[in-house]
């Protein structure tokens, strides 16, 4: 097993609201059009800032663990993904008790479908579609010493703790340097867009701001 696999990074303060990623996840043949990756408004009408948000592949993913169907299943490599069609019931446990807010049951297919990660990419070796057009850097996908090169002060976390309960997470969110867990107040996390609020207020302060060159020759703001 690779000692330093690569793994999906978020880093909310970067997101600019392109919707670039959103537009790339919808070219992936195997979710025939529709995006997997949503983009949401933190504050309409409010402030600009936006927040992506993409299935955190939990270790122990709540959606698989309430589904009274065994839909949901967990691959090798920790991704969780959408539910098989044929065993599916379009119950929405899955959607009441993702923390995250991320899975979706399209009734008109009736079954939940949510990012999977690119397996179909990232099982060959490739990176998933919407970080290859993140043009601020806010969805990175690589190994954590690379992470930590290139954002040297911040600390990539995958441990999140709503109320009593406690989520360790395959994707990481890119925090400020000494931070190792994201508390979330449970009150506070109504809909999808307060929990990005949260998420993005918690990645505040990296101070990570030089723009370096990838050595695939990409760009990324840092």
């Amino acid at each position: 097993m690779n000692a330093d696999p690569r793994r999906f990074f978020i880093d909310y303060q970067r997101c600019i609201g392109c919707q670039a990623c959103a537009a790339a996840c919808g070219e992936c043949h195997t979710h025939r059009g529709t995006a997997m990756i949503h983009v949401e408004d933190v504050e309409p009408g409010l402030s600009p800032q936006t927040a992506p948000q993409v299935c955190m592949h939990c270790v122990d993913p709540t959606c698989a663990s309430v589904c009274p169907a065994d839909a949901i299943k967990v691959d090798e490599n920790g991704v969780v993904h959408s539910s098989l069609k044929p065993r599916c019931v379009a119950c929405s446990n899955c959607e009441l008790a993702c923390p995250f807010g991320v899975p979706i049951v399209k009734l008109q297919i009736a079954q939940m479908q949510k990012c999977d990660l690119c397996f179909d990419r990232t099982s060959v070796g490739l990176r998933p579609m919407c970080a290859t057009v993140c043009p601020s850097g806010a969805l990175l996908y690589g190994t954590e010493h690379e992470v930590e090169r290139l954002r040297p002060e911040s600390n990539p976390v995958g441990r999140f703790i709503f109320g009593e309960q406690v989520i360790e997470t395959q994707v990481r969110v890119m925090l400020p340097r000494g931070q190792t867990e994201l508390r979330v107040d449970a009150a506070d996390f109504s809909s999808p867009a307060a929990l990005a609020q949260q998420l993005a207020d918690g990645a505040q302060g990296s101070g990570d701001t030089e723009a370096r060159v990838m050595p695939e020759g990409e760009v990324f703001f840092l």
